[in-house]
């Protein structure tokens, strides 16, 4: 009988998790995210956080004195979501031929519902295909305010005090790309 893939050490324990992550992002050892340097790159043991837990894959780059771990760069990172977690999580929707819902990965990985809705949505961020295109004329930047014009505010609307509030007023969002001289002006009516 053939044994599972999610019986492998990197999808139960945090340290093993590091280290698989380690071998894939760094197959030929730790890059600096900051400066970019290869050498001189040392790990430091023992080094615990606020909380007192112990910072496991934690890296200290001798050039720029950085430190960092190989989640930054990666969806994993700025996460306190455990790292073993992360991975079922991937394995999970990167071997799912329909797809897994949020609310699977709650009951499955035993975290919030919350908590799964966010990983999920890192995830499939992570594995869009395609171009970001940019959003301004030959890649410019584009401007946008918006702003709630209303009727006269003498009149008390149903409901609210007088005057105040935003629900008899109109909602106007406006975007301006400077380079081309264009304008795009939306107008709605609240409900």
């Amino acid at each position: 009988m053939a044994k599972s893939i999610l019986t492998q050490p990197y999808f139960h324990d945090e340290a093993a998790a590091f280290a698989k992550l380690e071998s894939i992002v760094w197959p030929n050892g730790p890059t600096c995210p900051k400066c970019g340097a290869v050498d001189r790159i040392g790990n430091l043991a023992g080094v615990k956080d606020k909380k007192g837990g112990v910072r496991l894959g934690l890296k200290k780059c001798y050039h720029c004195r950085a430190q960092f771990t190989v989640r930054v760069g990666t969806v994993f990172e700025a996460s306190h979501v455990p790292l073993h977690l992360w991975l079922q999580a991937a394995y999970l929707m990167c071997s799912s031929k329909k797809g897994v819902s949020s609310n699977q990965l709650h009951r499955t990985l035993g975290v919030t519902l919350k908590t799964a809705w966010f990983m999920s949505h890192r995830l499939r961020e992570a594995m869009r295909e395609g171009s970001f295109d940019v959003f301004g004329g030959n890649g410019g930047v584009v401007e946008v305010d918006e702003t709630f014009i209303g009727v006269d505010r003498t009149k008390k609307p149903k409901g609210t005090k007088k005057g105040r509030g935003y629900a008899h007023k109109h909602k106007v969002l406006t975007l301006v790309d400077r380079q081309t001289i264009s304008a795009i002006t939306t107008v709605s009516r609240s409900a």
